[in-house]
């Protein structure tokens, strides 16, 4: 098999993975990995679940497609799932994150005409944001890197200063139509929106009658210790995007609005060939069950702090560890050291871990990591350490 093609857009790591179990990935060479990446916190039940693979099967022997010119079982018992655990009333379903972002940036956009005039058109984002790499989701991603070989982007768009209260009040006024922000920013290094910040957006949005996107493909479906992100603030947003975590491994992406906001889209507006087809819907459900109804979810916040507890012990001992921040299972190691070849010592000794902006490195497991993978995965990053203070 070539790997000449397949585009060149990935810096990959020199290796093949062949199949997975729970929390561990095997390679064609038959090495064993604790996988740490999870598909970059998709995987929220580890590869090969034995939920989802009877959902994939049951499902797939009855209904795979049949295109949104249709009702079909599982899309509507996937909705009513995330509208009763929520604090929202309309979902639209497509696959994917920035597919997401791109349905927030058009409702907004129709709310804002809807509700005010021509001028209501403009959205705020934050600096260090990443919301996806589509043309849209990309103009509101607030870092440069991602958007140099991309632009013109589209217009309408101001960055704010993240968890910056004055900055986001002054670039407010009656021509936004909505503020984006992820909970937890992923890619910009594993920081947490601070609470009072959320208020004030929440305020913002309100006097100015805009509204208030939450990104949560990668910080929601359990991964803090909440099945939404916006629980452990208790600030609600108008909208919600979801990705990742909802399929558990199987792609689908999703949109949860209030009714205000929902009730801007017509038919014509926004569609997605795929989005919401029979399958992906239920595994999305036996997913969804697991993470509630299996208790899995309930056991991310001690684990959490396990893992916070162990790596501030580390930081006693090896000058390399600055911090560790994030949420539930969701965390990020600060180093003064070389985050890459930091990545690289972890898995030549059988650890995926990733990177998040300048100098973190990211810890995404499976939610359902066991105590004594969590021992084994802090084994190795120690390795790593004493590895890295000798060099």
């Amino acid at each position: 098999m070539s790997k000449s093609n397949i585009m060149n857009t990935y810096g990959r790591f020199d290796v093949v993975l062949e199949k997975g179990k729970g929390t561990k990935v095997y390679d064609t060479d038959g090495k064993e990995y604790l996988d740490f990446v999870a598909g970059v916190a998709v995987n929220c039940l580890g590869h090969n679940h034995p939920a989802i693979i009877n959902a994939l099967m049951e499902q797939s022997n009855k209904l795979m497609h049949v295109s949104n010119l249709y009702w079909n079982i599982p899309q509507m018992e996937l909705a009513e799932k995330l509208v009763s655990h929520s604090n929202h009333h309309q979902v639209f379903f497509c696959n994917s994150g920035t597919e997401a972002v791109e349905t927030a940036v058009k409702l907004a956009r129709k709310y804002g005409k809807t509700n005010g005039d021509s001028e209501k058109n403009q959205l705020l984002y934050m600096d260090n944001s990443f919301h996806g790499r589509t043309m849209g989701a990309l103009a509101v991603t607030g870092q440069g890197k991602y958007q140099k070989s991309f632009t013109p982007l589209m217009d309408g768009v101001q960055a704010v200063k993240f968890n910056d209260m004055d900055d986001l009040t002054k670039k407010m006024n009656k021509n936004v139509c909505a503020v984006i922000i992820e909970p937890i920013q992923g890619e910009g290094g594993i920081i947490p929106a601070q609470k009072d910040f959320l208020e004030r957006a929440r305020t913002l949005c309100d006097d100015y009658d805009a509204l208030l996107i939450y990104d949560e493909v990668q910080c929601g479906i359990g991964r803090t210790g909440k099945l939404f992100a916006y629980e452990n603030s208790g600030i609600i947003p108008d909208v919600i995007c979801m990705a990742k975590g909802l399929g558990g491994g199987f792609p689908i992406g999703a949109v949860l609005a209030v009714e205000k906001a929902a009730n801007a889209f017509t038919p014509g507006d926004h569609g997605c060939t795929y989005g919401g087809n029979p399958l992906a819907c239920a595994v999305s459900c036996a997913v969804l069950e697991e993470l509630i109804s299996g208790g899995v979810i309930e056991k991310v916040e001690a684990k959490s702090q396990y893992i916070i507890d162990k790596i501030n012990e580390l930081k006693d001992k090896y000058s390399n560890i600055q911090g560790i921040q994030g949420m539930g299972l969701m965390l990020g190691i600060t180093l003064s050291t070389d985050t890459k070849q930091f990545v690289e010592k972890c898995f030549h000794k059988g650890l995926l871990v990733v990177g998040a902006g300048q100098n973190v490195v990211r810890l995404v497991p499976p939610l359902n990591v066991t105590m004594e993978e969590l021992d084994a995965a802090l084994h190795i990053i120690e390795e790593v350490l004493e590895d890295v203070d000798k060099a």
